[in-house]
């Protein structure tokens, strides 16, 4: 029976005291980062207080389902780190309490935040991004003198496109300005040229004033009336000063909120479900319409029934030899035929390419959709898993504070969302799927939690430099270096005949290994990979000089103790197989690239272990010298 405990509340207690704390620094630093993002919507725009404190409610918001998940990897890294720092982790493993029981309290806590994101997301949070989204479309409207950007067209004034090649923001001037006025229609537009002006907002903000100096005014007087004339007559003004009255609130109005039904993180799952639908629906019907219309072009009937279409099936399975009824026509006929062909299909390519416009914008909204639908369920899991990842981690560095557990929790965090943004705007752009682009980060971080939790839970050394560095070095065959000898204090002799007589019978046997091995030569396939032999030689022979060197340390002789440095470390299986288990050897070798790097591998240990023979045997014979030459064979 589930039981809450002392120590439960205790943790709970440390947890929840720093996820409050954790929470909101987090929540502060990504608000910073979304204001950095939307800085220049606010800048000089002269908004109230009031619009502001709309602003940052809406916009913490929005951002608490991503505060939450690093909130929680900072705070649970954290509080196993302190406990292990303190030495309390170790108390209550000694106390029969393993990490996983400690952990279960914080695993209890981490589901219910989870389903509160969940939740909020599907509530609260559709309706903050809402007026988030409408606040700031209404923010890039206002004051828009401030907003004409140089070297672009800027269509933020109503009925008007306009550029400016520079401008003075010390005193407001505009410089080079290039204005297309569009009134009904594109075929009576003004274009207006000027040197310099200055747009500025009457006193009641509700009209801007264009003042515009040494320019010209070229206007279309198409009407109605001359819609079939041949000649279009224009007008043409050349001035000096000239004031234009726009028509433009200053004051801060919101946008209509129907221009952002599109918008699908304003919407709950409910909605977004509904919506898909609706979508589905509304572009398969668009997509069906271009079909017919494309069937109708293609055989150029107004209506194709069922025994249209029959009919046309047997005109087509006829045999059409149309370059003879081409050329039964004169080389006029030819032309205007070519040519009438020729602007048909380009204008039907151009209404295809239109039509495609639709269905891919079409196709865009409902990955949107689809995509927000995913994002509910993976930020509400990500938070499970960043518990995963921050509370094992915690119990294995054994450090607290906000040093180290910082620098893992930016280094998670970051990975995270380099996977999350790219599989998001993968997704967006329909080069992967939907339910691809938003998993992969909960598909690789999930491994890792469950890698990080077993290491914790079982008390392995995750984060030893050195087992990591010696495996690395097996693996790339990297020789690993006998450390040196010399001792303070000599208790034992060492048993110098013993000695001489071992390093004699080696010298003997190496010498006779090398001639029946021929270590220089390949390896042999079969035997290597599917008939493996150990080398029983070797093992005893290493055996052997480890305990003549430990033997030999004893000495107080230089020459032999520097000698023993000399001698290298034996890898006694390297050079007869890649692998201790025969199922594993057959394996690298039906996968060919591993089995030739493991076969070249392997003649690589071979060639170095005929040179550590040699060393060997030099080495030795230093030392018998030596031992011979001071009497001590005797």
């Amino acid at each position: 029976m589930f039981r809450i405990r002392k120590l439960d509340i205790f943790i709970v207690k440390q947890f929840g005291l720093l996820f409050v704390g954790t929470f909101f620094i987090c929540q502060f630093v990504l608000m910073m980062q979304f204001l950095w993002q939307h800085v220049d919507k606010l800048i000089g725009k002269g908004l109230s207080v009031e619009v502001l404190a709309q602003f940052f409610w809406y916009m913490g918001l929005f951002l608490v389902p991503q505060a939450l998940p690093l909130a929680i990897l900072l705070s649970s890294l954290i509080t196993f780190g302190n406990l292990g720092e303190s030495s309390e982790l170790t108390a209550i493993k000694s106390a029969g309490i393993s990490l996983m029981q400690a952990l279960r309290p914080l695993m209890f806590v981490s589901v219910l935040i989870a389903c509160g994101s969940f939740y909020f997301q599907n509530n609260a949070g559709p309706h903050a991004n809402q007026q988030l989204t409408q606040l700031l479309v209404s923010m890039k409207q206002q004051s828009p003198e401030l907003e004409i950007p140089e070297g672009v067209f800027y269509d933020g004034l109503p009925n008007c496109n306009i550029y400016v090649q520079k401008k003075n923001l010390d005193t407001g001037k505009l410089y080079g300005i290039m204005i297309y006025r569009m009134t009904s229609s594109y075929e009576d537009a003004a274009i207006i040229l000027a040197d310099s002006g200055m747009l500025q907002s009457t006193a009641e903000k509700k009209h801007l004033v264009l003042n515009l100096y040494s320019g010209e005014w070229f206007e279309n007087m198409r009407s109605q009336e001359l819609a079939g004339s041949v000649g279009v007559p224009y007008r043409r003004e050349s001035f000096w000063h000239k004031t234009l009255v726009i028509d433009f609130d200053r004051e801060f109005n919101l946008a209509d909120a129907g221009s952002l039904a599109n918008n699908a993180r304003g919407k709950s799952l409910s909605q977004l479900h509904h919506d898909i639908d609706s979508l589905n629906h509304y572009y398969d019907s668009i997509g069906h319409v271009f079909y017919n219309d494309a069937k109708q072009i293609v055989y150029n009937i107004p209506n194709l029934k069922q025994k249209d279409s029959l009919r046309i099936a047997k005109m087509n399975d006829r045999e059409l030899v149309l370059d003879s009824m081409f050329a039964k026509h004169s080389n006029s006929e030819r032309r205007a035929a070519l040519n009438t062909a020729l602007a048909r299909s380009q204008q039907q390519a151009s209404d295809l390419e239109f039509r495609s416009m639709l269905t891919s914008d079409g196709d865009k909204i409902i990955r949107q959709h689809r995509i927000e639908k995913w994002n509910k369920f993976t930020l509400a899991l990500s938070c499970i898993i960043f518990f995963f990842i921050g509370a094992p981690l915690g119990a294995i560095i054994r450090k607290g504070g906000l040093g180290v557990p910082i620098i893992i929790s930016v280094l998670v965090f970051i990975i995270y969302y380099i996977l999350d943004n790219t599989g998001y705007r993968m997704a967006r752009g329909g080069i992967w799927a939907v339910w691809f682009g938003k998993g992969i980060a909960t598909a690789v971080l999930a491994p890792v939690a469950i890698f990080f939790t077993y290491k914790a839970n079982n008390d392995s050394a995750v984060f030893n430099v050195d087992a990591y560095r010696n495996v690395l070095m097996r693996m790339l065959g990297l020789r690993m270096k006998r450390p040196s000898y010399g001792k303070e204090v000599i208790i034992n002799d060492p048993h110098y005949a013993e000695d001489v007589q071992t390093i004699k019978t080696m010298n003997d046997e190496i010498e006779r290994y090398s001639s029946v091995h021929r270590l220089k030569t390949p390896p042999n396939v079969v035997s290597t990979f599917f008939r493996y032999q150990p080398d029983n030689e070797i093992e005893t022979m290493n055996e052997q000089l480890e305990a003549m060197i430990e033997d030999l340390s004893n000495s107080r002789d230089k020459v032999i103790v520097g000698t023993l440095s000399t001698y290298p470390v034996l890898a006694v299986k390297a050079h007869t197989r890649p692998f201790d288990r025969k199922w594993m050897n057959v394996a690298s070798a039906v996968i060919l690239p591993l089995g030739i790097f493991f076969y070249f591998r392997m003649w690589r240990f071979r060639r170095r272990l005929h040179r550590d023979l040699r060393t060997i045997t030099n080495a030795n014979n230093i030392i018998l010298s030596q031992i011979v030459k001071n009497g001590w064979d005797k």
